[in-house]
Order: C-alpha cells, then structure tokens, then sequence
C-alpha cells in the first residue's frame, strides 16, 4: 500500500521510463520482492522491500512476494510468517503471494527441454571437484569428464536423480555452457542437487531442488515480472539469468542491480545474525538491539521513519557505507510528531518538600504533545514527596552546572520552584534524599515576581507512581565498521557492551502503565521509548528506542 508519495527519482526509474516509451513489457511494470525464508527480515529487505514496492505503485503496476524456498534444510514455516508481518508493518500489500516451489512441476519440465536441447547435463563429479575444475579469472575451467554423455542417458540419469535412486551429493545437473567464460558464472552452472529432506510446504515429493540461478529467472518469467530488482552481489549473475531464459524462449524480465544497504556500527549480513542469535550474543531475533524489523519493531522504530530513512538514502549502482546517525535522525523526526509526552525517573532519588502540607495531593496540567495540538493535555498528581533522577542533583556541582545543589534553585517541570535546603545520606556516604522547599507563587513554573532559573527537572508523585523497568538499548557495535577485521579478528569482538543497560528500580508515571506495545512515547529530557511485550499493568517494561539527541559521536569523539 503505498503512502501517497511518488519515490524519488533514481537511475532504476530512468530505466523504466525508457522501457515505457519504447513499448517494452507493454508498459506495464511489475515487480517482486523474494525473500529466502531461512530467517528474519532486515533493514537491509527494508530498502528492497521499499524499492520493490514503490517502484510498482509510481508506475501503477503491481508486486508479487515470493518465496524463495528452494533450500528445505534451512526454511521454516516462522520465517515465512514473520516475513509476511514485516512486510504488512511497513505499510505495504502484495498483489500476488507465490513461493518458488509453487513453479517445482514446471522448473523440472524446463530442465529437461534444456536437457533435451543439448544445454545440460548429469555431473558425478564431486563438489569440490567442480569447485577445482572451475577455474580462475585468469584461467579457463576445465571440462567435466561427463560432460558430453548423450541426451538419453542425461535424461535417464536426471530421472533416476528424481526418483532418489542416488544419495546426497552423488551427482548434479549442470547447465552446459563455456568453461573458458571470463564470466565465472556461465562456466557450467549447477542448477539441481541430490537433497533427501523434507520441505515446509511440498514434503517428502521431491528430492531435488533448483539453485537460485535456476528457480529465480524462472520464476519471474512464469510470473511475468517486468523488472527483476536485485542487490549488486547478484550482478554476474545476470549472464546466467539472461542465458537461461533465452534458451528456454519464455517471457524475459529484465534484471537491474542496486546497492545494498551497508550502515555504520551494523551488520546487515542474515548469515551473521544467525551467528548472533545461535551464539547468544542476543537473545533472539526480535531483541531490540538487533537490525532485523521485528527487533527494531520491539524497540519501538516506526515504519514511517524506515520508509523515510529509504527514501533519503535513495538508489545507487556503487555501494557506500551510510551513517547510522541518518537513520537514527529520521526515527526521532517521526517520533517527535507522534509520541506522547510521559514523565519517568530510571535512577530515582527522593525529595521531600518540607513546608508542602503532609495530606495534599493536586493535580497539575501537562502537555502531551507539543507537536500536535489536537493531542491535548492530561492531568498528574503532585504531593509532597517526588522522584527525580538521581543525576539531576550534585552536591558539588561544576560551573554552569544548572540542576539541583545544596542551595539551588530549580523549576519542576510542569511544577513549581524549589530550592535544595539538604541532602540526606546513608551510612556510606550515600545521599539518599533531599530535603527542599517549593514556592507556592511558581504554580505551573512561572514566578510571581519574574524571577528566572536556568534549570529545569523532570520528576513522578511517589504516591501516583508506578514501579517498572527501563531498559536502555544502544547501538549493539563500538567499531564503525564491524566487518573491517583484521586477521585473526572477529565481528562479534566489537559488540558494545552496553548495548544494553536495565533500570530496575524505575518509577514511572501513571499513565505509563496503560500504555502498549508499539505506542510511542517520549520520556520527558530521557528519550523515547515503548512497552516490551512483556510489559504489565503492575510493573510496565519499556524499551528505549532511542536518545532525544545524537549523544553517541560526541562520546566517540570526547
């Protein structure tokens, strides 16, 4: 579904365009985002997804989602699930859902006519005999000693390879095409392989299955895509999609390569993130310190601040490494237009206002949004006792130090002025509370008399508040480039450890605890945040999406 908003133009709309107007495909456009469902999608398929599926609606065509599934070993049913939950989140609809097994009948009819042409045959070599016999960019490949058996016995052999006469790995078909190729590629690809396993959605009925390069181009014809959009890694390929189509003389999409997304302090490899996941480096793919889209849809990034981020960082045909802190300012410019303005102390210290009567409690106005009018206000108990962040107070403050001191002077926010008289300590040492006075003239932070201060405080009614827990996520790499190692290095060497920092003891206003997953919210001076799904009423859990300002490149830099 699209937003409304044309995608900006880029070199693959210039394609298009002259597609159009030579009559080419038609002039229809459709496209296809075909995701491998072997695990959970990233900011990576983000880009894809909104490339795919915006290109489409600028033109008024149309996009499949299709599954990739030709590898059973690694596909599971969750994966196909949670794609089709990513892909809805960020706001778009598919006009066809499809998987490549769905084409396993017609792609294994297709292998035999290639076959049958003379354009494939039956390889016993073993896999790395085929790796070593393939060559160099230097340096042709060598042909396969079966290479030129005759049609019938390929066919008889591709036969006895789908009744499962043989074991994993006791031969393979190959397309027959240059071994002396300077296109690696085009150097006798294989296009079916032996797998005994049972698939998520055909179960035990086949025994072989289509490579990529096999299924992909096939799968597009039978659907009729017009513009087959893939990451540059798949560029060299291209030869082999053409090549296969042509042979077989069936409708040809055009494949077109971008560059993939590539961010500051991430990885956006799904082979690394399984290493992440599998080796407890994070718990789970949906931990909110993680670049997948159900991790950062836990977090609490919006999809309109992706599908922004998307559209900044455009197209490109050359690969550039991008800086998180584009992506991180998009997400607080969405989330400043739509998160509720709550107030919650994480490190809470007390204060006691001495000359504030024992048994009164009154309700202060706040505002719940200073971007949006129409968001109103809300009502918050005030009474005698309060929390404030424990940093908010010093009791030997450097210069220009404008928070809460022995003597200071500070406003409440949405409060009154009060001033820090003394600061009580444990037996360590400790302050434990703080004993002030308000003034009763400065009801809403103003004064009276038009006196100033220069500071301003957060703060929760002890007897209103609700305890809960924050938890504090952070860019889950310290090396700008996680993948740049040397020898001997590993990324997950570089994991920032603390990426994530939890505050148990956090107290929270009241209206916190009805909050839900999902809902925006800025904690007032903190940073925004949204519930956990293992959020409760008793005791709230709430995630930090992110910091109200970019505090991290100036720690990096200090």
């Amino acid at each position: 579904m699209s937003d409304g908003n044309p995608s900006p133009k880029t070199f693959i709309h210039e394609i298009v365009d002259e597609h159009k107007r030579i009559g080419r495909f038609g002039g229809l456009v459709k496209t296809r985002f075909p995701p491998e469902p072997n695990g959970y999608l990233h900011l990576g398929h983000a880009k894809s997804i909104c490339l795919n599926f915006g290109l489409a609606d600028d033109y008024g065509g149309t996009t499949n989602l299709r599954y990739d599934d030709t590898n059973p070993t690694k596909e599971e049913q969750e994966y196909v699930d949670a794609i089709q939950t990513d892909v809805r989140w960020l706001g778009f609809e598919w006009d066809g859902l499809f998987f490549a097994s769905d084409y396993f009948d017609q792609l294994h009819k297709w292998a035999v006519r290639l076959i049958e042409s003379g354009y494939a045959y039956v390889d016993h070599q073993t896999a790395d005999q085929i790796r070593e016999t393939r060559g160099s960019p230097t340096e042709p490949g060598k042909p396969s000693p079966y290479r030129d058996r005759s049609v019938a016995e390929n066919l008889d052999l591709f036969e006895r390879m789908r009744q499962g006469e043989f074991p994993d790995g006791a031969c393979v078909l190959r397309a027959k095409i240059d071994m002396a190729a300077p296109n690696i590629y085009l150097r006798d690809p294989v296009l079916y392989r032996i797998l005994h396993a049972s698939h998520h959605r055909t179960g035990d009925k086949w025994c072989i299955y289509p490579l990529y390069d096999w299924a992909h181009g096939q799968s597009d014809s039978i659907e009729r895509v017009t513009h087959s959009i893939c990451t540059l890694e798949f560029e060299n390929h291209r030869p082999l999609y053409d090549w296969c189509l042509d042979r077989l003389e069936v409708f040809h999409p055009q494949q077109i390569e971008f560059a993939p997304l590539n961010l500051t302090y991430t990885v956006l490899s799904k082979r690394r993130l399984i290493q992440m996941v599998e080796g407890g480096f994070v718990n789970g793919w949906d931990d909110p310190r993680m670049p997948t889209l159900s991790g950062m849809r836990r977090r609490g990034v919006t999809p309109q601040g992706i599908r922004s981020f998307c559209d900044t960082i455009g197209v490109a045909r050359s690969e550039s490494l991008i800086d998180l802190a584009l992506l991180e300012h998009h997400i607080r410019q969405d989330l400043n237009l739509t998160a509720a303005r709550r107030m919650a102390v994480l490190d809470p210290l007390k204060v006691v206002l001495t000359n504030y009567p024992e048994d009164r409690t009154e309700s202060l106005e706040a505002v719940n949004n200073p971007e949006d009018p129409d968001a109103g206000t809300r009502q918050i108990q005030f009474s005698r006792e309060l929390y404030i962040e424990r940093d908010d107070f010093l009791e030997d403050p450097p210069p220009k130090y404008f928070r809460l001191s022995p003597g200071a002077e500070v406003r409440l926010r949405y409060g009154y002025f009060i001033t820090c008289r003394e600061a009580i300590k444990d037996e360590a040492g400790r302050v434990v509370e703080l004993r002030c006075t308000y003034d009763p003239e400065t009801r809403g932070g103003y004064a009276a008399d038009g006196r100033k201060v220069k500071g301003t405080v957060h703060w929760v009614d002890v007897r209103s508040a609700v305890p809960g827990e924050a938890r504090l996520y952070d860019r889950l790499f310290v090396k700008e480039n996680p993948l740049d190692l040397d020898e001997g290095a590993q990324f997950t060497d570089f994991i920032n450890p603390d990426s994530l920092v939890v505050r148990e003891n956090a107290r929270l206003e009241r209206a916190l605890a009805e909050s839900l997953p999902g809902e925006p919210v800025q904690f007032e001076r903190l940073g925004y945040f949204t519930a956990d799904p293992e959020t409760a009423a008793d005791r709230p859990v709430f995630n930090r999406t992110i910091t109200l300002r970019d505090s991290w490149s100036k720690g990096q830099k200090s």
